[in-house]
């Protein structure tokens, strides 16, 4: 009973870390039509500003506040000169957002170097759940990523801004004889979403090791999220991490983790062949 709680809780904690890092990705993705290859690059930054902050002496803490609005003030500087001249020009922006991300891992290794580095974590020690001791910090990762998630739903769903994005997405001439300033909310929503990624960095830093490299892993994980869940849908994301993770962690209990995450994209490619439209798509 104790391994089936442990086998829940890491699916959880996994499910978790995947719909962190997709959300973002669904937003731009899904709901612009932007296929941004520099995704994984996003979560690097974060990641990197929070090793950034301890070299500093600087709480970690901060870094929850400071990394998600570095990454996304980069990510609406990044729209203002590359993206918004390519929103018609998918193909385009496929090969712009490859060279971008080959540019941001060039000039993080100019700065940095080529090793690896570490970040502290904010949360030591373990919990009691039920009886079986558990790692706080993947128990705070489970939380923090429910609080993100509510408020990115409130934000998209239950606010003016929201309103607008979806408008801006279902009708772009509707939206601009309205007054909506299309380009001013095209960049708030990709900075949004590169928040999104960045904290998902932040918060993952003292669980991976950080390099210029770390962002290709994620990258095609979320996207795998985004599409098994539903492209156009952010309760796919929901969907596509719970369907992934939980299918990784229990693969993951009775084979190796290398063998487990080559079984989880077998699963996906099915699920994609029997269910074009994801499984929260209509």
């Amino acid at each position: 009973m104790d391994a089936v709680l442990i086998q829940t809780l890491n699916a959880l904690s996994l499910a978790s870390i995947l719909i962190l890092v997709s959300l973002g990705l669904a937003i731009i993705f899904g709901m612009l039509g932007i296929v941004n290859l520099a995704h994984g690059e996003f979560f690097m930054l974060g990641a990197y500003c929070m090793a950034t902050l301890a070299m500093l002496g600087i709480p970690v803490w901060w870094g929850l506040i400071i990394a998600p609005i570095a990454v996304g003030a980069f990510g609406m500087a990044v729209e203002r000169s590359i993206i918004r001249l390519l929103y018609k020009r998918p193909l385009d922006t496929l090969l712009a957002t490859w060279g971008l991300s080959i540019i941001i891992r060039q000039v993080v290794r100019l700065i940095y170097g080529s090793g690896q580095m570490m970040s502290q974590s904010m949360i030591t020690g373990s919990s009691t759940v039920l009886g079986v001791q558990y790692p706080t910090y993947r128990l705070f990762i489970i939380l923090a990523t429910a609080l993100v998630v509510a408020l990115t739903f409130i934000l998209y769903f239950r606010s003016t801004f929201g309103l607008r994005i979806r408008l801006v997405i279902t009708n772009r001439s509707m939206a601009a004889a309205l007054g909506i300033n299309v380009h001013r909310t095209d960049m708030w929503a990709f900075g949004v979403a590169s928040a999104l990624v960045g904290f998902a960095g932040a918060i993952m830093s003292p669980l991976v090791v950080i390099n210029t490299e770390m962002g290709l892993e994620y990258l095609s994980r979320a996207f795998i999220v985004v599409i098994v869940g539903g492209i156009s849908h952010l309760w796919g994301v929901l969907a596509g991490g719970a369907a992934i993770g939980g299918a990784e962690a229990a693969l993951s209990f009775f084979t190796r983790p290398v063998v487990a995450q080559a079984l989880v994209v077998l699963l996906a490619l099915i699920v994609i062949r029997l269910r074009p439209q994801g499984i929260a798509g209509s």
